[in-house]
């Protein structure tokens, strides 16, 4: 019986066999590493995984796709989790020991930026992550200072990891085509971050870009005086996407 993809659950279903075979050639598994797939559908990503992996581990909201995947899969190659992958504790799939996790995914595109968010918190026990996403969210969060697309998803998720848009994806490659380009992201823990505590880079971002047409001095007024946004080597007359990563993160130890 055919599945009929749900617009609530963002579900557009890869299918292009070219395009399968050039995320699995890029993600490059080998045999015993610690994968977990985010949303794996009707299972084309995984079947194309499990050809080489000895056994992974599955994300799944849809519980029709739950109950097809169970009848497809021996439970002994793949471990299902039923639920929602942005409330899921990723830190609960066990690793061999040395090792860490890698995450893959077509991620649902209406929930693309806070699940990004909320894996970032898993990033210390992350190897690397594989994600398919809107082709403008990947370019935002690639983006370097002084790009039109640089903004608050750029500096969070640049400060956790390295990032690289590996190649675009066409809307025929999914069932039913999206109404947007797609891209591959590579993202990989940064080896040796720089020192801030999140949630308080977090606030001064937020509020950096909330007015992204002002001057930093304006947008950060209330939060730091100009002496202020000097000592953290900025220019207070220069536009918040001119900022860099660095710059934030001097800003928010200030604050600190």
């Amino acid at each position: 019986m055919k599945h009929v993809a749900r617009k609530r659950f963002g579900q557009n279903f890869l299918h292009d066999k070219y395009v399968l075979s050039s995320i699995t050639e890029a993600i490059a598994p080998a045999p015993d590493d610690a994968m977990v797939e985010i949303g794996p559908g009707l299972g084309a990503m995984t079947e194309q995984l499990m050809r080489t992996l000895k056994m992974m581990h599955v994300v799944e909201l849809d519980r029709d796709l739950v109950a097809r995947l169970e009848k497809t899969y021996n439970p002994a190659k793949l471990t299902i989790h039923a639920g929602d992958a942005l409330k899921f504790d990723y830190g609960t799939i066990p690793v061999p020991a040395g090792e860490k996790l890698r995450i893959v995914g077509n991620l649902p595109y209406n929930i693309s930026s806070p699940l990004l968010f909320h894996l970032a918190t898993f990033a210390p026990l992350v190897k690397d992550q594989h994600f398919m996403l809107q082709k403008e969210v990947v370019e935002r969060m690639v983006a370097e200072p002084g790009s039109k697309t640089y903004g608050r998803l750029s500096v969070m998720l640049q400060w956790r990891y390295d990032m690289s848009l590996l190649f675009v994806v066409p809307p025929e490659a999914f069932d039913p085509p999206p109404k947007v380009e797609s891209a591959i992201v590579r993202m990989i823990p940064v080896a040796e971050q720089l020192p801030c505590d999140g949630p308080t880079l977090e606030a001064v971002v937020l509020k950096a870009f909330s007015q992204r047409r002002k001057v930093i001095r304006n947008c950060l007024a209330g939060m730091f005086s100009e002496a202020q946004i000097v000592a953290a080597g900025i220019d207070p007359t220069h536009r918040p996407e001119t900022v860099s990563l660095a710059q934030y993160v001097a800003l928010a130890n200030l604050l600190k």
